[in-house]
């Protein structure tokens, strides 16, 4: 992805003809494939094979030796974007949590504390980003691990979302299979548009772990994974295009 400082215009959206912008959230387990080497380099290939204009990536780690002292610095450089962090875990050796990479400028974050009692701390990443086409509201979020800390979780998330008009995209791993009284119950009314692509294990994917939800729900074209994923990490990947009406 290489970053624009300032949102672009060109002839097709003066037309005022939809758009597309390519969304990927995935968690990365730290760089770690099936073979336990960590190696980021791979993530970084699968990412770039895809070109997505905005990627969310979970369990970034730094806390071991990887390619640099900071995986959130390499990412961010070697996918080229603009980059929003949510470093939940400081440790003497490196930081552990999630972050945004996005093609295109992002203003107003704010970091949402979502943690749960005593559980492992939680954050989500709320952003607009600049396309060339509007704004698009965007969470970011890594859900826990537990039925009730989800639910919670849940319910914060769609607060958060209520109170943007705008067009909202929502990324991450919400560590949720469970239909009845879920995430999932919470967060498919107040968004119609998902993602319901199997992600985890890897290498034999049974859940949907990883999902993208989209307000309006037309703006979810076309949804996938990438099954050569399974050699950077224990998660697939989603990625999802989505169809943005662009500004006069």
């Amino acid at each position: 992805m290489e970053p624009q400082d300032t949102p672009q215009t060109d002839e097709t959206e003066q037309a005022g003809a939809v758009a597309k912008v390519r969304t990927m959230t995935w968690n990365i387990h730290g760089g770690v494939g099936p073979d336990r080497r960590r190696d980021l380099q791979r993530v970084v290939e699968i990412v770039r094979r895809h070109d997505p204009d905005i990627v969310a990536l979970q369990e970034i780690d730094s806390r071991r030796s990887v390619e640099a002292a900071d995986a959130f610095a390499f990412l961010a450089t070697a996918l080229g974007g603009n980059s929003r962090e949510s470093r939940l875990i400081t440790a003497p050796d490196g930081d552990y949590g999630h972050a945004v990479i996005s093609r295109w400028p992002m203003s107003g974050t704010t970091w949402h504390d979502i943690s749960y009692r005593r559980r492992e701390p939680r954050a989500a990443i709320e952003t607009h980003v600049h396309t060339p086409f509007g704004p698009l509201h965007l969470v970011a979020a890594h859900l826990g691990l537990s039925l009730g800390e989800r639910r919670h979780q849940a319910r914060l998330i769609a607060e958060i979302c209520r109170q943007s008009l705008e067009r909202t995209v929502i990324l991450g791993d919400f560590n949720d299979w469970i239909w009845r009284g879920s995430v999932q119950t919470t967060l498919n009314r107040l968004f119609p548009g998902h993602s319901h692509m199997k992600t985890y294990p890897a290498f034999r994917p049974l859940f949907a772990l990883d999902r993208v939800y989209c307000r309006p729900s037309e703006m979810l074209r076309e949804s996938w994974t990438d099954p050569e994923a399974r050699k950077a990490s224990d998660h697939l990947p989603v990625f999802a295009e989505l169809t943005m009406e662009e500004r006069r």
